[in-house]
């Protein structure tokens, strides 16, 4: 043991590549070692900026996410429960996976094959979910997978879903075909979750990825929803209708959330109530919200979420966050570079699709899909980066 500490102390550029395939391999299979893995990660980039004497170099969209890092904090300091906030701030240390992958990887080709460990551990997470739904579930369960949770499950379905589906058609690696046969296996094992605001999500984001391929090919997709929903189950059917229906209990429930949300932002508006305190805020009656919804922990919506846990500052910093890390995107998309456009076209799905997600679910919150949605976001500025160093050495 002391030896490999050792060896990661001599060569933490070395160590961080594997670090993150392991965390990635265990990201839809895991929680608890890929965040091992994401910790050593972390600690070989610390051991190269002490020994470098480097500066934390990232891309520019990090400044907003350290803004909302700052704010958070704060507010925290002046929560409801600050004993309760300041534990939860413990998860703002995952952003740090941004300036991890930007500096870890010094070669291409490195990079990408790294990236295939998140495609095996989605295998096995298919696999899983498709055993577990043929032997072990009982009728109309909504699947997790290995997750604890069928939302985290949804999310990271429909972020691994928008890498698989534009390698496919962007990439011109050989393993495009196994990402190709994961985006459709994907599609089955979402639909599995009974997700619906995932499930509009992955739609959307599938959208933008064809406009983006052949804008003819659009036409695909109302004809493949409908055969879809021809073929699926009674109740996932239900359940797909429900989405637009406002008699459903749970529909009800998030119109409930989203009028106490305003009414805390207006009671709560510099700083919020604190991270991780909005439940126990909007259990008093003044916030008129049902017994039943008052068992859930959030608001449903990353917006009055953000505001009303840690104040309009904070969402504003997000805001700014998620706009900034479009536009960059599309700046880099524009170069219609063959290495990075994939993962280019990747991150801007992705966005698309958890924030549209985002407006039903406080999906932000959720470590698992925080982490690798900021890493799918930080991929295509990692490979400019090293491509850029590598033609300045050739000149």
């Amino acid at each position: 043991m002391f030896q490999a500490i050792r060896r990661v102390s001599l060569n933490p550029y070395k160590t961080i590549p594997l670090a993150v395939a392991l965390y990635l391999l265990f990201s839809m299979v895991s929680i608890s070692l890929s965040q091992i893995f994401l910790f050593l990660s972390f600690l070989c980039w610390l051991i190269i900026l002490i020994r470098e004497k480097q500066k934390p170099l990232f891309p520019s969209f990090f400044w907003p996410l350290l803004a909302y890092s700052i704010l958070s904090l704060l507010s925290s300091f002046f929560s409801v429960n600050p004993e309760i906030s300041l534990k939860d701030c413990r998860e703002l240390l995952l952003f740090l996976i941004i300036p991890i992958i930007y500096v870890g990887f010094r070669r291409e080709k490195t990079l990408l094959r790294a990236n295939l460990a998140l495609l095996a551990s989605a295998y096995i997470s298919l696999l899983y979910s498709f055993y577990y739904f043929i032997f072990m579930a009982s009728p109309g369960e909504r699947i997790t997978g290995f997750m604890g949770h069928y939302m985290t499950q949804a999310g990271l379905l429909l972020l691994f879903s928008t890498m698989a589906l534009s390698i496919f058609f962007f990439s011109r690696e050989k393993t495009r075909f196994l990402w190709g046969l994961g985006f459709i296996l994907s599609l089955f094992a979402l639909t599995l979750t009974l997700t619906r605001s995932s499930w509009i999500g992955i739609v959307l984001a599938a959208c933008f990825i064809l406009l983006l391929y052949k804008p003819k090919s659009l036409i695909i997709v109302p004809l493949a929803l409908g055969l879809f929903f021809l073929v699926s189950p009674q109740h996932i059917k239900k359940r797909a209708v429900s989405t637009i229906s406002l008699r459903t209990e749970s529909n009800k429930q998030r119109l409930e959330y989203f009028r106490a949300g305003i009414k805390i932002i207006r009671d709560y508006p510099i700083l919020g109530t604190g991270p991780d305190t909005v439940d126990m805020v909007f259990k008093n009656p003044k916030y008129e919200l049902s017994e039943k919804a008052k068992m859930n922990v959030h608001l449903h919506n990353n917006i009055t979420q953000i505001a009303a846990e840690r104040g309009i500052l904070t969402l504003l910093a997000w805001l700014i966050f998620m706009a900034w890390t479009f536009i960059s995107l599309l700046k880099l998309l524009r170069k219609k570079d063959p290495i990075l456009y994939p993962f280019t076209a990747a991150a801007l799905a992705a966005i698309l699709g958890l924030a549209f997600a985002g407006l039903f679910e406080y999906n932000f919150a959720d470590s698992e899909i925080t982490t690798l949605f900021l890493y799918m976001m930080t991929i295509p500025f990692a490979l400019a980066r090293i491509r850029k160093k590598n033609e300045n050495i050739y000149i």
